[in-house]
């Protein structure tokens, strides 16, 4: 369980680092165009990664609903909504709303998949979320009255939660990994039809592009989308999506890092308490504590076991 809990926070630095990028990339095209593709080079990615593993194969009818629910929710809606909501409101009220995400999972793996989270990971799922507002608050801005990049970022982690549901269900009969290969280039290509309703003629964007724009977008698409996903919808079928979701607060502590390294922005006293407030949710909500404390007692046992 411990490689995986460090696999999910290796998952969570790519995302911190990848949000920068997405955010440099829509400032050449229209947010949908550029997803799209963003998308398919991460679906090839993923494809070209799993073929020499041997574990690419044709998926059965029922998979195939699941693919194409999770493609509409993980892929489509989720990287709409976010790309879109992106360019409509603030880093600050995107990062408060997106430390949701792990407080909504525990609720919603609870109604639908009656595995209802402990005591002990509901109290780390608040405080994660209590360190994740005192993070993106710190930077003085405040949070702004609703606005409607707002409301669409709160759709896209809202799709990304429901999306876990049918990938935890899922992997059950499809290795996790070829489900993410198959729903990013299903999921492109559904996003591409939009774009071509929503933004004609962005397509022709592309090849104006300066050379830091592809760089970027090759980062993004197969590091940040590709071996993200990949990691990420692998760990969900691993331990679940309540406890794979708690790690995601760590988004918001990478992501701060990244600026304060990359772009300079100073790192307040604030941001340290919010970041101690992060890492004690994700201890207690990923459920690494109480693993921990029965091992412990385990051992106790067995030494105090007369031989």
């Amino acid at each position: 369980m411990l490689k995986i809990y460090m696999l999910l926070t290796t998952v969570m630095l790519i995302w911190g680092l990848n949000l920068p990028l997405v955010k440099y990339l829509v400032g050449f095209m229209d947010p949908v165009t550029m997803t799209s593709f963003r998308i398919l080079l991460a679906g090839i990615t993923v494809f070209a990664i799993l073929t020499p593993l041997k574990l690419v194969r044709k998926p059965t009818k029922q998979e195939w609903l699941y693919i194409l629910g999770g493609a509409l929710l993980n892929v489509v809606l989720h990287h709409y909504f976010m790309s879109v909501g992106l360019s409509r409101t603030s880093a600050t009220n995107t990062g408060l709303i997106l430390g949701m995400g792990p407080v909504l999972t525990a609720i919603f793996t609870a109604l639908l998949l009656r595995n209802n989270p402990s005591k002990i990971q509901w109290i780390g799922a608040v405080i994660g979320f209590a360190g994740i507002g005192s993070v993106v608050l710190a930077g003085g801005e405040g949070v702004s009255g609703l606005a409607l990049g707002d409301a669409f970022i709160f759709f896209s982690i809202l799709a990304q939660v429901l999306s876990f549901m049918i990938i935890a269900k899922a992997a059950r009969t499809l290795d996790p990994r070829l489900l993410t290969a198959y729903m990013l280039v299903v999921g492109s290509f559904l996003l591409m039809l939009i774009s071509y309703v929503q933004e004609p003629g962005q397509i022709k964007a592309f090849a104006s592009a300066p050379p830091r724009f592809w760089i970027a977008f090759a980062a993004s698409g197969m590091i940040g989308t590709a071996v993200g996903h990949m990691l990420y919808n692998y760990s969900v079928g691993k331990v679940g999506p309540a406890k794979a979701a708690i790690f995601m607060n760590l988004n918001t502590l990478f992501g701060l890092l990244g600026s304060a390294i990359f772009l300079g922005e100073v790192i307040t006293g604030r941001h340290l308490v919010g970041f101690l407030f992060i890492i004690i949710g994700v201890i207690l909500g990923s459920g690494a504590a109480e693993e921990l404390r029965k091992r412990k007692q385990n051992h106790e046992s067995i030494t105090k076991e007369p031989g």
